[in-house]
């Protein structure tokens, strides 16, 4: 017994060597690799990959026909008019794609760790984490990407904000920088099945707080203003990243450090959820 222990502890030493050593480039080709493998696998169904498109075009369709509705019996919401609150949801569908495509396997996460299956993942030389993610793309986040940017570009033109490689630049760093909030919010509720049994209410109560990202948090009363920015920070998926383009001339602070307070935010759910994994001893867990 004691012989096996020392050699399962000498062999989790050796992968978390060869782990340490891999780089940007190994990862980036593991990934390629395994992207084109699953987008074959999808594509041999042709139908589903056009149905869950349309599906998803049209599900945030109902949202742009909203606004437009609601705009059309009120000139404006709190100082913000229509082509700047479609503003808001195009960038918010935008920020919200990489969750979409790249992470929508933290959606199956507990059910690996309740069935045991999760286990595999733990004895590959290759960093866990991305082992987990890497096997899904989602490819109803396309549809949802062409929406965004199409609705981005619609009231980019109507606000008549120039077209600059300042502002491009701009806008695709905080559109990063908007991403790695809600990539954070779900890693960390994804994470607490490790810990807690049918956590699954918890990603859809955090999935569904990313409604509030296509309003602008000064609408809201204090509360959930102070709620949205510093607990549940649905507001830094749009609304302060956007205001950087968007209202240049009354940039607060917080827009400008989105990016890097992003970072960290995605930094802590990383290390929340290999924490998790690091706790996983197999069924039951």
């Amino acid at each position: 017994m004691k012989e096996k222990m020392i050699s399962a502890a000498g062999a989790g030493s050796v992968v978390k060597t060869v782990t340490k050593r891999r780089g940007l480039k190994f990862y980036l080709d593991i990934y390629r690799k395994i992207l084109i493998q699953d987008l074959k696998s999808k594509m041999s169904y042709r139908a589903d990959f056009i149905i869950s498109n349309i599906g998803m075009i049209v599900s945030n369709l109902v949202g742009f026909v909203t606004f437009y509705i609601l705009f059309q019996n009120f000139p404006s919401i709190n100082g913000w008019t229509m082509y700047e609150m479609l503003f808001l949801y195009g960038f918010s569908l935008v920020a919200l794609t990489p969750v979409q495509c790249f992470f929508d396997n933290n959606w199956n996460l507990r059910y690996a760790v309740k069935t045991g299956d999760f286990i595999k993942y733990c004895f590959r030389p290759i960093n866990i984490f991305f082992y987990y993610i890497s096997e899904v793309f989602d490819v109803k986040g396309l549809g949802q990407l062409c929406f965004g940017v199409g609705t981005l570009v619609y009231a980019w033109n109507h606000l008549a904000i120039p077209v600059t490689a300042a502002t491009v630049m701009q806008t695709v760093l905080f559109l990063f920088a908007a991403s790695l909030f809600m990539i954070a919010i779900m890693n960390f509720a994804a994470a607490t099945c490790f810990w807690i049994q049918n956590s699954g209410y918890i990603m859809v109560i955090m999935f569904r707080f990313k409604d509030f990202a296509k309003y602008p948090a000064s609408i809201f009363n204090s509360i959930f203003r102070i709620v949205f920015t510093f607990v549940i920070p649905i507001a830094f998926i749009a609304y302060y990243p956007s205001l950087v383009v968007l209202r240049p001339n009354e940039i607060p602070l917080l827009s400008w450090l989105s990016p890097l307070i992003g970072l960290l935010f995605f930094y802590l759910s990383y290390r929340f959820w290999l924490l998790g994994a690091r706790k996983y001893d197999g069924t039951g867990s």
